[in-house]
């Protein structure tokens, strides 16, 4: 192993580029239509004097980090925005160090910091996140090599510091041991107000892009087999809208696989619990129920980790999302009997990584498969975002991946062409050309990404254009 190299964040700097939806997406009661994607550029120095820049994207989803209904979207995306300054200030400050150990280092001050401005625990994860993965690609870049094997070999300098609960388990030796797959499952997401049959559009309602629009098109376009399933926290409509999805899915001649997403809908635990009965005694439920793989975040997170969950995972399994807001998450959760964490790279790279040798750590003492991780982000953006993410998620060994920026954006969206012509040319695995525009290549329900997981930096090989970008 290369003894990872101290580096020093020089510069920092983020731009943004507006994306439209084709169509609203539900997140619990809100509806969001379009939102700005940021991007971050940084230039790093290491103690010999080299320098090299990278970069990172990521969607700045309002409705999501934070969910007070008495914030607008645009009170959203500022939060975001306030995030990514004090991640800017706070790693600039800091002596040279290994990419993590200035993640491990910048951390704490920094969710003390947002806490200061009034920033919830996932708002600040954003900011740290993507200044990270920036620093992550720049480090790659310097040293010409790919995101895998900087983190199979630790070039990044990973440690326990930041999790002493896994003092003891070889985490360097887990880290080289990761063989990522550059093929990934398509897990469709089921909006709350996504038609199911083409039947069901209301006149003047049909999209005339080409792109499929309701869930019986995507299948047959797609070949999907795992999907998502958004549920309100109502329990009587919620059973009613799986019954409905059900009569779809269950035309499937193959196995299919789902999970379902609360969102943070459910006030409690009863709620749940009524829900899996309402399931279980429904007949026409019963092969979607076979089919579940876990539960996402049904409670709200003020209440999610305020007390044991035990009775309901032992039914389904339960996982966190949104009460992920700190590096010490997935260790209260465990206690109340959660069994898995998403992966998301705006929560941070470093975490997901801690986590998956958490996983290990804690299936091998029990000598089972107990503990999971799954990779989720809806709105993951074709292009540099997408690219990150996939890395992130194959890294983990996930085997299947929440996708679902492609259904909702057409292509790049509001990219250059030159940009868009740059991505199929060096990732053309991963995008198919329609007329000029890179669009998300998915074939029997899966994506292929060989040439993200080689590419030099951190898993993309194209450079945003910047001069289209506003500063």
């Amino acid at each position: 192993m290369t003894e990872a190299p101290h580096v020093k964040l020089v510069e920092a700097e983020f731009f943004e580029r507006p994306v439209d939806f084709r169509f609203a997406f539900r997140f619990g009661a809100a509806r969001v239509e379009s939102a700005p994607q940021a991007f971050v550029r940084v230039r790093i120095e290491d103690e010999r004097g080299r320098s090299a820049t990278g970069w990172a994207g990521e969607m700045m989803m309002p409705k999501w980090f934070d969910k007070n209904p008495e914030l607008s979207p645009g009170d959203n995306v500022e939060q975001l925005r306030r995030s990514l300054r004090l991640a800017f200030e706070g790693l600039r400050s800091l002596k040279a160090d290994t990419p993590f150990g200035l993640h491990a280092a910048a951390e704490a001050d920094h969710h003390w910091a947002a806490a200061r401005h009034g920033l919830p625990a996932l708002v600040a994860s954003y900011g740290l996140a993507l200044v990270d993965r920036a620093i992550i690609d720049a480090l790659c870049r310097m040293n010409g090599v790919s995101a895998v094997a900087a983190v199979t070999g630790n070039l990044l300098g990973i440690t326990d510091a930041a999790a002493p609960d896994l003092g003891g388990f070889d985490l360097a030796g887990f880290l080289s041991q990761m063989t990522p797959s550059s093929t990934l499952a398509v897990r469709h997401t089921i909006g709350l107000a996504d038609a199911l049959n083409a039947s069901d559009l209301e006149p003047g309602h049909r999209l005339e892009d080409g792109l499929p629009q309701t869930l019986d098109e995507v299948i047959a376009a797609y070949g999907h087999r795992y999907f998502k399933i958004k549920v309100s926290g109502r329990p009587t409509e919620d059973t009613e809208r799986l019954v409905a999805i059900a009569s779809v899915l269950d035309r499937l001649a193959d196995v299919y696989r789902v999970t379902l997403d609360g969102n943070e809908q459910f006030e409690s635990g009863e709620g749940v619990a009524e829900l899996l009965d309402r399931i279980e005694k429904e007949p026409r439920l019963k092969r979607l129920r076979a089919s579940a793989l876990f539960f996402e975040q049904p409670i709200a997170r003020a209440e999610a980790l305020s007390k044991p969950v035990t009775a309901i995972a032992e039914r389904l399994p339960l996982e966190i999302d949104e009460s992920d807001g700190d590096i010490g998450s997935f260790l209260r959760a465990r206690e109340l009997g959660y069994a898995g964490i998403s992966s998301k790279s705006c929560k941070g790279f470093y975490r997901s990584l801690i986590n998956r040798a958490r996983v290990e750590k804690w299936n091998g003492e029990a000598g089972s498969a107990r503990y999971f991780m799954s990779a989720e982000d809806l709105t993951t953006q074709a292009g540099l975002g997408l690219q990150q993410d996939l890395v992130l998620a194959a890294l983990i060994g996930a085997g299947h991946i929440e996708r679902n920026g492609h259904h909702y954006v057409d292509g790049m969206g509001r990219a250059p062409v030159a940009e868009q012509a740059a991505y199929l040319a060096a990732h053309g695995d991963l995008y198919e050309n329609a007329a000029g525009r890179a669009r998300l290549a998915v074939r029997n329900g899966e994506i292929t990404f060989a040439s993200v997981l080689r590419a030099t930096g951190l898993g993309s090989a194209v450079e945003p254009d910047w001069a289209s970008l506003a500063g």
